[in-house]
């Protein structure tokens, strides 16, 4: 029951810092490669494109060493 606890506490906290940082890495590449902003093309690629990746990247990630890290070492 302690992994899976652990699991899904490193799941929600991956998710958001993931997010966290698709959103940086978002903003970042608008501005570096000088993204158009006709329409609102630069918020709705970082909201729409990059924070997503971000979240699923880190849920993924945040979740497997919440879980490697709970679970008992077999030295």
């Amino acid at each position: 029951m302690k992994i899976a606890l652990m699991i899904l506490l490193g799941l929600v906290v991956g998710l958001v810092g993931g997010g966290a940082i698709g959103l940086g890495a978002g903003v970042a590449w608008v501005t570096w490669f000088e993204t158009s902003n006709f329409e609102g093309y630069s918020p709705m690629l970082v909201l729409f494109t990059f924070t997503p990746i971000g979240a699923l990247l880190g849920a993924v990630a945040g979740a497997i060493l919440a879980g490697m890290t709970a679970s008992p070492s077999r030295d």
